[in-house]
């Protein structure tokens, strides 16, 4: 063989000398091996040098990376606090659920993952498909297919064993009531987090703070230990001052009220008056929180309208005005306002009026509801006080519950008032209002004037450096008007009820008192008034001691407030007090008139007409005693006082005796006050020396129990008075 050109001579002259071959290649051998053995220990010193620098120099980088790839730290997400009505109910709580997960690098097909993933998820396996795909693309081993899955989901995916889907634990808020207090509790997103109604406002307290856990995984990643470094802390539990059945009430009794108008928005609120605290507060549309928005969902389903959105209140303000006049003025409930026969002109501005009236008194104004005898009254009253008296109510600044986007609605500064403003104020225009600061105001003249501050929360949950701290600080109640104004006011808001524009909210049992409200919705684009209203209630009950106020209003509906909203008022009212156990004031009797058919006891105190209102001095419900009790009480006289209805008069109260056969009855037989006034009602009871108890004003037209009926000793006679 030929390596080079001198190879051939080399062999010759080896032969030549007589030494074997073999003998005299070996050097080449050996050169051979020595460079093998060189070049092993070299790679042996590489290799050697590589282990020293990996095992001691780089072991604590090595060894982080190590960590990196085996450990994780993991944040437990903190339990959020549940959120409680005020008798102990759970409104919003969080329960753990599981969310699904996978690699896509250790999916064998991609194609046919996301086909079984989408069946047994119910998502989309194209949107699926497209996530797997772009995370393979740039090597990310992680990809979200589920969050939050049900139980039943979670069960059938866990029967396939896939090694390549993972589940982790997750909180998912949960509404054990569904739509009940849905725009008032609001929601959270996805991370639980909260991001509309008290679920927002009161993040802080309810999320919690989050722990820390390390866990080791093995090469598929799957959790071979870990270590807890730091523990959640829980959310707070946070007890709210709704009553779950008067809210579910309210927000029935609101969505059939809106059925049965055709309106297309609607809130409602009801209110403890001496505490402020809110007992329901209800939206309509609405929707439920415990599933994905619906398509088409509109805004006004997700909005708290109680708080967030001021609408013109129309007459209901009358109340604010004619407090203002009775406070600044010498107006008295009885004193005649001129009504100008259903017209007026102020500062060239034309005013028509619902119903030609010439004269009302103070107390039918409000009654009856006339936008001219209010715009007398307030003109009596003057820009000033008048400003002065709605400031006072709250008008025109936020209550200050803890509830995001609350409105302060709109009132302008008096220096930019024109000079008819005036008259629109008194009848509740030009200015703008939420439904729970009308109850705010109402709840003023039902708890003896004072502005209370509306409270959402009941229990503290935060501690400070000198113990408990609750969300909502005590706000000392501001006097707006004087005790006597507010009895006058209750008084008037009666007569509403039982013979003015709000006699479909009557209560059965119960005396009340309100005032209805009627204002037309202003087209912002047309620049004109349409004839669709914002129809409003108001009221309280009972009326010597109102335990609740209840504001029901209704928008976008062609009917006036008495049709509209006072039904509302009425089947709210009446479960709440209800379901409060407020005790009833007025007899359960049942009335059969002349014509045999029996009705019930709103007949007894229908429509009665107008007349003179009950003396300053006198309270809507009072106890009169045998000693002397009519001494300083002066009632309507029989020559003034209207005359019952021919309807009325002689009928007949039949109420069924529940009298112990083992009681003895010594004391005298029932009289028959039916048609007298109050005064000689008065005297009669004084002197065959019983008790009676009334309610109303004017002639007597119901007593229980029925004449004739022997008393028990100390027994009282409950007599129902009416125009």
């Amino acid at each position: 063989r030929f390596v080079g050109p001198e190879y051939p001579v080399i062999v010759l002259h080896s032969l030549q000398r007589g030494v074997p071959l073999d003998a005299r290649a070996e050097p080449l051998a050996n050169r051979r091996l020595r460079i093998l053995a060189r070049a092993s220990f070299f790679w042996g010193l590489l290799i050697l040098y590589r282990l020293v620098s990996l095992q001691i120099f780089r072991h604590d980088e090595f060894q982080r990376l190590a960590q990196q790839q085996q450990d994780r730290e993991v944040e437990i997400q903190a339990p959020r606090g549940i959120i409680y009505d005020r008798t102990g109910r759970p409104l919003a709580m969080s329960l753990p659920v599981d969310s699904v997960c996978i690699n896509p690098l250790r999916v064998p097909d991609l194609a046919l993952a996301a086909d079984l993933l989408s069946r047994v998820l119910e998502i989309d396996g194209d949107v699926l498909l497209g996530k797997m795909a772009s995370a393979v693309d740039n090597h990310r081993g992680f990809v979200w297919v589920k969050r939050k899955i049900t139980p039943e989901e979670s069960v059938k995916l866990r029967s396939y064993n896939l090694d390549w889907v993972e589940f982790r634990t997750e909180s998912r808020r949960f509404y054990p009531k569904d739509t009940v207090g849905a725009n008032l509790l609001g929601g959270v997103d996805h991370v639980e987090k909260g991001n509309a109604g008290i679920e927002l406002s009161l993040n802080e307290q309810l999320e919690g703070k989050p722990g820390v856990m390390r866990t080791t995984s093995d090469v598929k990643q799957r959790v071979v230990d870990l270590q807890i470094f730091t523990d959640p802390q829980p959310g707070r539990d946070i007890t709210l001052s709704i009553d779950e059945r008067i809210q579910h009430v309210a927000e029935r009794e609101l969505a059939a009220g809106i059925e049965r108008t055709h309106a297309k928005t609607g809130s409602l609120v009801v209110m403890d008056p001496k505490t402020g605290e809110v007992l329901a507060m209800a939206s309509y549309p609405s929707f439920n929180p415990n599933v994905p928005p619906a398509k088409g969902e509109t805004l006004e389903a997700h909005t708290n309208l109680p708080v967030s959105s001021p609408f013109e209140p129309g007459s209901v303000f009358k109340v604010i005005t004619l407090s203002a006049a009775l406070e600044t003025t010498n107006l008295r409930p009885g004193t005649i306002i001129n009504c100008g026969n259903g017209t007026m002109t102020l500062f060239k501005r034309v005013i028509h009026d619902h119903h030609s009236y010439s004269s009302l008194s103070m107390a039918d104004v409000l009654a009856k509801s006339s936008n001219i005898g209010a715009i007398n009254i307030g003109l009596r009253v003057g820009e000033k006080n008048l400003y002065e008296y709605v400031k006072r109510f709250g008008f025109g600044k936020s209550t200050g519950i803890p509830l995001p986007g609350e409105s302060s609605g709109r009132l302008r500064p008096l220096k930019q008032w024109i000079p008819s403003s005036i008259g629109s104020i008194a009848m509740g225009h030009e200015l703008s209002a939420t439904t729970l600061q009308l109850a705010a105001a109402s709840a003023v003249i039902a708890n003896g004037g004072m502005l209370v501050k509306p409270r959402m929360t009941l229990k503290p949950t935060r501690t400070g450096d000198h113990g408990p701290l609750p969300i909502e600080p005590y706000v000392e109640p501001v006097r707006v008007l004087q005790p006597e104004t507010a009895i006058t006011m209750r008084q008037m808001m009666e007569g509403v009820v039982l013979y003015g524009t709000g006699k479909k909210s009557r209560l059965d049992g119960y005396t009340s008192g309100g005032k209805t409200g009627t204002a037309q919705i202003y087209d912002v684009k047309a620049h004109a008034y349409t004839h669709k209203y914002n129809s409003s209630f108001m009221g309280f009950a009972p009326l010597n001691n109102p335990a609740i106020v209840v504001v029901a209003t209704l928008n976008g509906t062609a009917l006036m407030g008495g049709d509209a909203s006072a039904p509302v008022f009425k089947a709210v009212a009446s479960a709440a007090l209800r379901f409060l156990d407020v005790p009833k004031d007025l007899p359960d009797f049942v009335a059969k008139p002349d014509d045999g058919k029996t009705q019930s006891n709103d007949l007894a105190i229908a429509d009665l007409g107008g007349g003179n209102p009950l003396d300053d001095d006198e309270q809507a419900t009072q106890v009169a005693s045998a000693g002397g009790a009519a001494a300083g009480l002066v009632g309507n006289s029989a020559s003034s006082a209207p005359r019952l209805p021919a309807s009325v008069t002689g009928m007949v109260i039949e109420v069924p005796s529940v009298l112990s056969k083992e009681v003895a009855l010594t004391g005298p037989r029932t009289p028959n006050f039916n048609g007298k006034t109050l005064r000689d009602v008065l005297e009669q009871s004084a002197a065959l020396g019983i008790q009676i108890e009334f309610t109303g004003s004017g002639l007597a037209a119901a007593q229980q129990p029925v004449p004739g009926t022997p008393l028990r000793r100390g027994e009282r006679i409950r007599v129902q008075f009416a125009r």
